[in-house]
C-alpha cells in the first residue's frame, strides 16, 4: 500500500508527464502552481472564479482550446455535473465544468487518480470549450456499453479487496491512501460481459494523503 501512495503522491505533487494523461498533467501541474501562489479565499466561489481566469489565460497561450463543434445530435445523457456525447463508434466525449470541487485543481487531481486506478476506462484530454460563459473541460473516454445490470454488491466487494471501504450510500475511502471515492450509483459503473468498467468517478484527497512526503 505504501508502494501504491508513494506512485500516487508523484502522480500528484511530481511534475512529470505520463504516457498519454500527459495533458491531463500539463494542466494539473499549471493548476498545482498557481495554487502555491494564491492563498484560498474563504470565499471558495471567489477563489474558483480567479482561477477559472487563470486557466482561460493559460489555455490560450498553450492552444488549449476545443475548436471542433460539439453537436447536440450526438447528445447521449447529462449529469449535474457533466453532458455525454458520441465522439465516433468507439469513443465518448464529455463536458465537464467542475460543479462537483472546489476547484480546477481538485478537478484534475481526480481525472489522475482515476487514470491510475481504472486504465481500461482512462480519460483524456481534449481541451477546454466555454458554453454561455461557463468553462468546461472536454474529456475524451472509451465507449464502454453495458452488457447486464451492475451488481452493486460486487462493486463493494471488489473495492473492499482494494482497501476502499464503504462509509455511506454509495460512497468509499481508503483510510491509508487517504483518499475518498465517491458516487458509485451503477450509472457510474457499468458491468460488460462480467467486469466491472468504473466511467465516473469523483475522488477527492484527504489531509492524509499528504501525510508522508513522496
Amino acid at each position: 500500500m505504501k508502494n501504491i501512495k508513494n506512485e500516487l503522491q508523484n502522480i500528484i505533487i511530481g511534475d512529470g508527464s505520463i504516457g498519454s494523461t500527459s495533458q491531463l498533467k500539463k494542466v494539473q501541474n499549471f493548476l498545482r502552481r498557481n495554487e502555491k501562489t494564491s492563498l484560498r479565499s474563504k470565499e471558495q466561489k471567489h477563489f474558483k472564479s480567479e482561477e477559472k481566469v487563470n486557466l482561460i489565460n493559460f489555455a490560450l497561450t498553450e492552444d488549449l482550446f476545443y475548436s471542433a463543434e460539439i453537436s447536440e445530435d450526438k447528445f447521449i445523457s447529462a449529469g449535474a455535473e457533466q453532458r455525454v456525447y458520441y465522439y465516433d463508434d468507439f469513443h465518448v466525449i464529455k463536458i465537464n465544468d467542475s460543479i462537483f470541487y472546489e476547484s480546477w485543481f481538485d478537478y484534475f487531481n481526480s481525472l489522475l487518480i482515476h487514470n491510475y486506478f481504472f486504465k481500461s476506462s482512462a480519460y483524456e484530454l481534449l481541451g477546454f470549450k466555454v458554453i454561455n460563459e461557463i468553462l468546461y473541460a472536454v474529456i475524451k473516454q472509451e465507449f464502454i456499453k453495458s452488457t447486464e445490470i451492475t451488481d452493486l454488491t460486487v462493486v463493494k466487494q471488489f473495492l473492499s479487496y482494494n482497501l476502499f471501504e464503504n462509509n455511506r450510500n454509495h460512497d468509499y475511502v481508503n483510510r491509508d491512501l487517504g483518499i475518498l471515492l465517491e458516487d458509485l450509483h451503477d450509472e457510474n459503473v457499468l458491468s460488460k460481459d462480467g467486469i466491472l468498467y468504473f466511467i465516473d468517478t469523483i475522488f477527492y484527497l484527504t489531509p492524509e494523503f499528504f501525510s508522508e512526503n513522496y
